[in-house]
């Protein structure tokens, strides 16, 4: 009859032999399978990985699908390994995001992606890049996650929307406007934006008619419902908390503001950011990417390479 091992005994033999593999192998802990693939999908966000090197997370703005990256993606991802998100309903199937809040748990789905397929894999924190919406997202996840990122870029975003209607604008004084917008939008069968909006997005007809398919391929009701929260979210108390380093881009076009006014209005938002950098992009509007594409590449290569 044979001898029956204890139980203690026959894990500690276990462990053993798996730490004797390891070692003889090199190999590393696997990473889970809801990491593993070039396409990962979350409830809120899919995010497709591209490249090797340091980790680097792409998030688009409001009504903009993963696209918006590709000149950026295509430049980059021979020297980083590239985190590229969309939004479900900005381009694909809203999902759950077609019904109530999305913005919060949106940037929670993120920085717990980041915690679980970056850092959980023993990897440094990345580097966010945030365009507008995504920008505003970025900030939330560097203010309440600290340690998800390494440094940040955001890209034509105010931690607060309403400072666009003066100084003296809360919360409480926008949100009757954005609560109008919100019921408007959610109305449309598209979420097209209108032609007086696309002469601020982009100060090209390219630019403009990229825009403008973007949006017409969104979903209404999940543009309408983050639309209404990134005008109700209001970040400067949380501003201070950021201990990441912080680069800021903003566009100037002095046809539509003097370049004191909107700078002013730039470096005053992000006075509470310890040693943000801010950097101007002339001749451009809210879509720097597509109107000044040289200068927004030189802008991200000295980011990523500081």
């Amino acid at each position: 009859m044979k001898k029956k091992i204890p139980l203690g005994a026959a894990v500690a033999i276990a462990i053993g032999i798996a730490t004797a593999l390891v070692v003889a192998t090199g190999a590393r802990a696997a990473e889970p399978a809801a990491c593993a693939a070039p396409f990962v999908e979350r409830d809120r966000v899919t995010i497709a990985v591209e490249g090797k090197g340091p980790d680097v997370v792409l998030i688009p703005g409001l009504s903009s699908p993963r696209a918006v990256w590709n000149a950026t993606a295509q430049r980059l991802k021979g020297q980083y390994r590239l985190h590229i998100v969309q939004v479900r309903g900005f381009g694909d199937n809203p999902g759950i995001n077609a019904a109530g809040p999305v913005l919060d748990p949106m940037m929670q789905e993120i920085a717990t992606y980041i915690g679980d397929c970056i850092a959980g894999q023993g990897r440094p924190a990345p580097a966010i890049i945030g365009h507008s919406l995504g920008g505003l997202t970025a900030m939330m996840i560097a203010a309440r996650e600290p340690k998800a990122v390494g440094k940040l870029m955001v890209v034509d975003s105010l931690p607060f929307f309403g400072m666009l209607f003066g100084p003296t604008a809360t919360v409480a004084t926008v949100e009757p406007q954005a609560a109008a917008m919100r019921t408007a939008l959610a109305a449309r069968d598209t979420a097209e934006a209108d032609e007086r909006t696309l002469q601020i997005m982009s100060a090209t007809e390219a630019g403009r008619a990229q825009v403008k398919a973007w949006t017409t391929a969104a979903d209404a009701r999940v543009a309408a419902q983050l639309m209404y929260e990134d005008m109700t979210t209001d970040l400067r108390p949380e501003l201070g908390k950021i201990a990441a380093p912080l680069t800021m881009l903003y566009p100037l076009d002095e046809s539509a503001m003097p370049a004191a006014t909107v700078d002013r209005l730039y470096r005053g938002a992000y006075g509470p950011v310890k040693g943000a950098t801010l950097t101007r992009i002339d001749d451009s509007r809210h879509f720097i990417m597509l109107d000044q594409p040289d200068a927004f590449a030189k802008a991200v290569d000295a980011f990523l390479n500081e």
